[in-house]
């Protein structure tokens, strides 16, 4: 792949993912490697990736060990040819899969974790009612949504597909469940109006 043959839109995806990079917690350079190879039709190496991206050799080097950290490339080995070769995966779901299971065990599980600590530790040392409950009530949260995330990523990417295009069409199949066990409560209540 020659600079010459990546199209204005190649580029123009290129650099946007560099300046959202930042906004993610990755470095620009990450953000336009993963790009071009995410586009790319064939593997490529860090000299081509340095090549067409103008970057030095080492912050790409940099940037694909910190990818590769992430599990969002796959590397390969051409015979005769010693240098690493390194692709995005090509099922999106398989990247959106690996990014969300990676940020919950950087930052979901670490976080939960202290707020374990801190709730053993209230248990022991007086604090008030008000740190206790805000602690739990943050605990129960992060918990009940990593729960859910570990359940979400059992799914099929069909029913995964299915699940997200339901949209707000989910809230009115809740919402049609509480009229329905609100209806089913008030048929087991007794009849005291005759008494």
């Amino acid at each position: 792949m020659e600079v010459e043959t990546l199209s204005c839109t190649a580029w123009r995806f290129i650099h946007h993912f560099g300046e959202m990079g930042s906004r993610w917690g990755i470095s620009r350079t990450v953000g336009q490697i993963y790009a071009l190879l995410y586009i790319s039709p064939e593997p490529l190496n860090a000299d081509d990736l340095a090549h067409l991206l103008t970057f030095s050799r080492s912050n790409v080097s940099i940037g694909l060990k910190e990818l590769q950290s992430w599990r969002l490339l796959r590397s390969e080995y051409r015979a005769g040819d010693r240098r690493e070769y390194f692709r995005a995966p090509e099922d999106v779901w398989e990247i959106f899969r690996t990014l969300a299971d990676e940020r919950r065990r950087r930052e979901v599980e670490p976080t939960l974790t202290v707020l374990r600590e801190c709730l053993l530790e209230s248990a022991t040392t007086p604090h008030g009612e008000h740190v206790l409950n805000r602690l739990q009530a943050m605990h129960d949260l992060i918990s009940m949504s990593n729960d859910w995330f570990l359940d979400i990523q059992k799914l099929s990417t069909d029913d995964l597909t299915s699940l997200m295009r339901l949209g707000s069409q989910a809230q009115k199949l809740l919402q049609a469940k509480n009229r329905l066990l609100s209806f089913m409560r008030s048929e087991e209540q007794p009849d005291t109006s005759s008494n």
